[in-house]
């Protein structure tokens, strides 16, 4: 049996779709089951409510042999450490108590760069990876960068004005990578019962880009120019904020862009085990351009 937490989100509906083509029993936790798709609904055993609630880890990780552990989003949160630690406390004991073989965790880069203990999420989900392993379940934690469907929350500004934004500067290149790509590894981890032990697995798509060249390229697939604009830390935090986020997790969030503007995702060599195969020119062709011109 593989549970799969965040089962409507956008890395976890694929994690789903990749795991139902094989024939293993898949149980999911879903706060609202019927945002599942119909077909995949029909295949799964549910456990509905929060995977922060103590009662429903406890009837979800039940007899499961491995975990798909995926934080939802909660930019209301009081602190980061509560959004990311305190949030997987109950899955940690569930873990423990129903025997868990394996956990495959979604995370971020940055562990053991200085720039990781002032990274404000990624410092809160490195401690909450620590929290995991803790338990001493055979884990995987995936460390990503950014991933390319961050820029969907600026379709707006691309739409109507060309342009998106970021505190990190223009010219700095990092890696980035695709959700379905992420899926793609999760899903063969979880359907693989022959590995042990604890060990980070950076994801890191296929090339380097700094948003000036992300830029380049969104003009060439949108045929229109799209520019990229570097805005100071406290416009940031204020645009996150207008965005409904308490000022803790603005703050959080702030922190990890200026920790990324620092080389906090360039501390892994790619190599042909880290690197995944969705260029960012082919995603803004299959996901961006429709977006665009939705």
């Amino acid at each position: 049996m593989i549970v799969v937490t965040a089962p409507t989100g956008d890395i976890g509906h694929q994690v789903l779709a990749n795991l139902l083509k094989s024939p293993t029993p898949v149980r999911v936790i879903a706060r609202d089951p019927s945002r599942i798709a119909p077909e995949a609904l029909a295949r799964v055993e549910v456990v509905q409510g929060s995977h922060r609630d103590p009662k429903v880890v406890d009837r979800g990780f039940a007899g499961a042999d491995a975990v798909f552990w995926l934080l939802p989003p909660d930019f209301q949160a009081a602190s980061a450490e509560s959004a990311y630690v305190d949030f997987s406390r109950p899955a940690c004991e569930a873990i423990q108590r129903h025997h868990v073989k394996r956990v495959v965790g979604i995370s971020a880069l940055g562990r053991g760069l200085a720039v990781a203990n002032k990274a404000g999420l990624v410092t809160a989900s490195l401690a909450m990876d620590d929290l995991i392993a803790s338990t001493g379940v055979n884990f995987r934690a995936l460390t990503m960068p950014s991933f390319m469907e961050s820029l969907l929350n600026q379709v707006p500004s691309i739409k109507a004005q060309g342009v998106f934004f970021s505190p990190i500067a223009g010219d700095h290149k990092a890696p980035s990578c695709a959700t379905g790509d992420i899926a793609a590894v999760a899903a063969q981890l979880l359907l693989d019962s022959s590995w042990t032990g604890q060990k980070e697995v950076p994801v890191l798509g296929p090339e380097d880009l700094s948003f000036n060249d992300m830029a380049a390229i969104m003009s060439e697939v949108l045929g229109k120019p799209v520019r990229f604009q570097q805005i100071p830390p406290e416009a940031f935090k204020a645009r996150v904020t207008s965005f409904g986020a308490s000022d803790a997790m603005a703050q959080a969030m702030l922190d990890m862009m200026m920790a990324k503007n620092n080389g906090l995702d360039n501390g892994v060599v790619r190599t042909k085990e880290t690197s995944t195969p969705t260029t960012f020119r082919q995603w803004c062709q299959e996901v961006l351009k429709a977006a665009v011109q939705g």
